[in-house]
């Protein structure tokens, strides 16, 4: 870092990527900083530095060492430090300490026995709330919240039938569950159910959202809100506003003839028949059959795999619903929760994986609802959408949602 970069960091004030502190502070305040930044989106710290930007200077004669003591006493897990410091004239240097996003996420700062998560708010780091901590611990790979209990469930809330299905004609499960007791054990060990802490055995977030006979009763956020407008924006009277509700996979049986049939539509096919008559119209012609052929506004494969994206990849931290919005121009889905991990935009295009939630993600691939490769952005909605209406899918994603947008042949 040369001195004038310095100068414009001071000269611009904290914010949520710069932190000024004086030389003498504490190895607690320090490595609260830290993990504040690492548990973020990263920073600099500036040591030597007063909070109105005067410069102080350091005055310790081994700031080095100690900035690294700090870093191995007090932050967990450990962050290799990159610290080195920046002259301001022939007495005065300024330490720089950056820290980059962390992957080894929640750090915490450890002092008096206790282990604190702070993150980055603003110019301000402050303690995690439960709702962010829970994020940190999923997106480090330590929790996985699909597997977390749903308050008031029970296997009651279950269809059976349809899990009946799951393992008898779809894993070729030689071991069938004969009691209900038998089939608790084995939905615990399969994550579909979950030990609630009150000595209850509880469906989990994925057992209940992919066999749940209504998900949305305990669990409000499941299920999809799908809208239709004439026009492109929210501003005008919906065509539709409904709320869909159960469970995300299909209830198929064996006929005689062995074949696979589907006897009760699931989440996924609820939602094709409801959104259908918004993307599509029916041809003026018969065929030779004296069948109207339908014309897709959009290939419903892209709509499709656009759907189960969101319902398979959603944070279950987050307490609202995925929207399906059909304007007269683009259908619009948002998915809750930033992207997975340290997964961007420019990866998913390319085909990188990385599942937030693995369970519900195995058994919509076992149904065949996702091919197995699970590329289904770069194998299936971008050359669709690219084929057939001439128009690249668009996606932008924030800390709050990913959202993904397919246009309208022709449209802009």
């Amino acid at each position: 870092m040369q001195k004038t970069e310095l100068l414009e960091m001071i000269a611009n004030g904290e914010n949520s990527a710069v932190e000024f502190k004086r030389d003498d502070v504490s190895p607690e305040k320090l490595a609260r900083e830290i993990v504040a930044f690492a548990n973020t989106q990263g920073g600099k710290i500036l040591l030597g530095v007063e909070d109105d930007g005067t410069i102080t200077g350091l005055q310790r004669s081994n700031t080095q060492e100690w900035v690294l003591n700090v870093f191995r006493d007090k932050v967990y897990p450990q962050i290799i430090p990159h610290y080195i410091e920046v002259a301001v004239d022939d007495k005065t240097k300024v330490g720089v300490i950056s820290i980059a996003m962390g992957v080894s996420k929640p750090y915490v700062l450890r002092h008096n026995k206790r282990d604190d998560i702070y993150v980055r708010m603003g110019n301000r780091s402050e303690i995690a709330s439960r709702e962010l901590q829970m994020r940190l611990f999923e997106s480090g790979g330590l929790l996985h919240v699909e597997k977390l209990p749903v308050a008031g469930t029970s296997i009651e809330d279950l269809d059976l039938a349809r899990i009946d299905f799951y393992f008898r004609s779809i894993l070729c499960d030689p071991d069938i569950p004969g009691t209900q007791s038998e089939w608790i054990d084995r939905l615990v060990d399969l994550g579909l159910m979950a030990e609630d802490g009150l000595g209850n055995k509880a469906c989990s977030v994925a057992g209940l959202v992919c066999f749940g006979f209504l998900p949305r009763r305990y669990l409000h956020n499941a299920g999809l809100r799908v809208m239709a407008f004439d026009s492109d924006d929210k501003e005008y009277q919906a065509l539709l506003d409904r709320v869909l509700d159960g469970p995300l996979v299909g209830r198929w049986m064996t006929d005689k003839s062995g074949q696979k049939r589907l006897v009760e539509d699931g989440l996924i096919e609820s939602f094709i028949s409801t959104i259908s008559p918004f993307v599509s119209v029916e041809s003026s012609f018969v065929d030779e059959n004296m069948v109207r052929q339908k014309q897709w506004f959009y290939p419903i494969e892209a709509i499709r795999e656009t759907v189960i994206n969101a319902l398979a990849h959603r944070d279950w931290t987050k307490p609202v619903d995925i929207e399906v919005s059909s304007y007269f121009d683009r259908l619009e889905v948002i998915s809750p929760g930033k992207l997975n991990n340290t997964m961007t935009i420019k990866n998913m295009i390319a085909g990188q994986r990385s599942y937030r939630n693995p369970i519900i993600m195995n058994i919509l691939r076992d149904h065949g609802y996702v091919d197995a490769r699970g590329m289904g952005v770069r194998t299936k909605i971008i050359p669709l959408m690219r084929n057939i209406n001439k128009t690249d899918p668009v996606f932008e994603a924030t800390d709050d949602y990913l959202k993904t947008v397919l246009y309208r042949k022709n449209s802009q």
